[in-house]
């Protein structure tokens, strides 16, 4: 029994530990759940709901309409009763209406199209929104990225300091060397104190958007699974000229001219007859109510038939199609100036990423001529031909020369991430 407890407890335990480890996160674990998760993102998809209500509103149009009603009344004297009992004293009236259109010149055909053109609005609205949501998880995960590589790399250049300190300090408790070589490596040392601090200051601010981007807010118990590492090759591809027909936006415009254009017609069927049936039922109970025969209660119904023709309202509807064709006219220069705004940023984010990839290049040779010149140096201290100042500024040049590589390679990949987006391929 004490080893099957034994086991118990272990199982229990090894599942708390599991339960507590921290989860890693991929870029794609980060957008899926931003896309699944993030505020904006529901608010579109609510946006889109709304849409597809109205659609559904917009098709009932075409539907008779049956409205009911009732009505009790009590008339006192001398009106109720008068006339030798003609008016009733009391009464109640109910009633059944149905309404059908039959034609509304056009209006309800396009209302419908125009409903569901609202839809396709709605849905690239979402897609344009997506987009945005994930090109900002991407900045904000290679954010996070880059200020753990700082995090790291402060501590690397404090172990440095920290051991030439040691040596500084043996020279100098020998008299080999003055005190202010000593306190110049404790002033850098100091300083490096700071620049971690910052970067953990950095490291947790670039969790917290990434957790609000991300549909978990004010939540930092998370790691990322990517460092700096990896492939960074430049662009050869420039079909730059078809990358408008995969953006949200180009769509979003293009659906908004085509909902112009259904505006336009059903501001055209204002100009044409509109024709209508409806028919009634009514029944009414009181005293004497029915003028026939003087009976309690009386039942009829009645129907109608209606046609509505424009005749002339001093070119107030004409007018308003001519405002809707010149409201067509500048959605059509909209789309035409965007697709050559979305031409010129294909090729900004292309020539950025390119970019990224030179400095990547140039950094890693410095950081080469870095680690050579810290190398030397600190070969020369030990052989006492150099101070301690000169291996200070070799370290420095060294920090330097290792922070400008993850600065360019986290650029690579946000730029990486912007031309995507560029071209409507991020995803």
């Amino acid at each position: 029994m004490k080893l099957r407890s034994i086991f118990i407890i272990m199982a229990v335990l090894a599942g708390n530990v599991t339960m507590a480890q921290t989860p890693v996160l991929s870029i794609a674990d980060c957008q899926r759940m931003a896309l699944e998760q993030n505020k904006k993102i529901k608010a579109a998809q609510f946006e889109i709901n709304a849409a597809q209500a109205a659609l559904k509103s917009a098709e009932a149009n075409a539907y008779p309409s049956i409205d009911g009603s009732v009505l009790g009344a009590y008339l006192g004297k001398p009106i109720g009763g008068a006339l030798n009992g003609a008016i009733p004293e009391y009464f109640a009236t109910a009633s059944v209406t149905a309404t059908q259109p039959i034609y509304a010149g056009g209006k309800i055909r396009a209302g419908k199209a125009a409903a569901a053109k609202g839809i396709s609005i709605r849905e690239n609205q979402k897609a344009l929104t997506s987009a945005e949501v994930l090109l900002n998880v991407n900045k904000a995960y290679w954010q996070i990225v880059q200020a753990n590589e700082k995090i790291i790399l402060a501590r690397r250049y404090q172990e440095m300091l920290t051991s030439l300190q040691k040596e500084l300090k043996n020279s100098f408790d020998a008299g080999l060397i003055y005190k202010n070589d000593l306190l110049r490596v404790e002033v850098n040392l100091n300083e490096a104190a700071v620049n971690l601090s910052q970067a953990e200051d950095g490291f947790v601010l670039a969790k917290l958007y990434l957790a609000q981007i991300t549909g978990m807010p004010g939540n930092t118990a998370f790691a990322v699974a990517d460092s700096v590492t990896g492939d960074f090759n430049e662009l050869t591809l420039k079909e730059w000229q078809n990358a408008a027909d995969n953006r949200p936006e180009i769509k979003l415009l293009k659906n908004s001219l085509e909902a112009e254009e259904l505006q336009k017609k059903i501001l055209k069927g204002d100009l044409l007859p509109t024709i209508g049936v409806s028919a009634a039922g009514l029944a009414t109970a009181g005293k004497g109510v029915n003028i026939s025969n003087g009976n309690d209660f009386m039942g009829s119904y009645y129907g109608l038939a209606s046609i509505s023709i424009p005749i002339f309202d001093w070119g107030k509807k004409a007018s308003k199609i001519k405002e809707q064709s010149f409201k067509i006219s500048a959605q059509q220069q909209q789309l035409e100036e965007t697709k050559e705004l979305i031409s010129i940023e294909v090729q900004q984010a292309y020539l950025a990423l390119n970019q990224s990839v030179r400095k990547i290049n140039k950094s890693l040779l410095s950081l080469t001529q870095a680690e050579e010149n810290l190398k030397l140096a600190n070969d020369r201290l030990k052989a006492g031909t150099i101070t301690g100042k000169d291996v200070q500024e070799a370290q420095a040049i060294w920090q330097q020369a290792y922070s400008s590589i993850i600065d360019s390679k986290v650029e690579y990949k946000i730029n990486e991430a912007a031309y995507k987006k560029a071209t409507g391929t991020l995803q």
